[in-house]
């Protein structure tokens, strides 16, 4: 499953030219975004940790947490994304078992990769 699929219909989407930044580390947490078309680079600190393309979910972790943002996200080429506040994210998941699963397994992947980086600074 692409979640972009799910959001074909949508009128409204967000448009970032490139270079634009989509969010940056410590923004609050106002929603998440499924990258529509386009490319997008996350970084967390001055480390580039994906690169994101089309059906990418992005800024779950603080829409779930109300934590703030963990990353800066940057259009590396023209995009267009949708925007899912807390109560139609809440509804989705409801309603599309897939998309649950789907975004559990985002979060799976980002941790496992987020674990190879550390352990790969952590040796001598």
């Amino acid at each position: 499953m692409n979640p972009a699929d799910l959001f074909s219909h949508e009128t409204d989407p967000v448009r970032l030219a490139p270079g634009e930044t989509l969010f940056r580390a410590g923004d609050p947490p106002d929603g998440m975004f499924v990258l529509l078309e386009g490319s997008l680079t996350v970084t967390v600190g001055d480390k580039v940790v994906e690169n994101s393309a089309r059906g990418a979910i992005l800024g779950e972790m603080a829409l779930i947490d109300q934590s703030p943002r963990g990353a800066t996200v940057t259009a590396r080429e023209a995009s267009s994304l949708v925007k899912l506040d807390q109560r139609r994210f809440q509804y989705l998941i409801q309603q599309n078992p897939f998309f649950a699963t789907h975004v559990m397994k985002v979060l799976a992947d980002r941790l496992r990769q987020m674990n190879q980086l550390h352990a790969q600074q952590s040796k001598p």
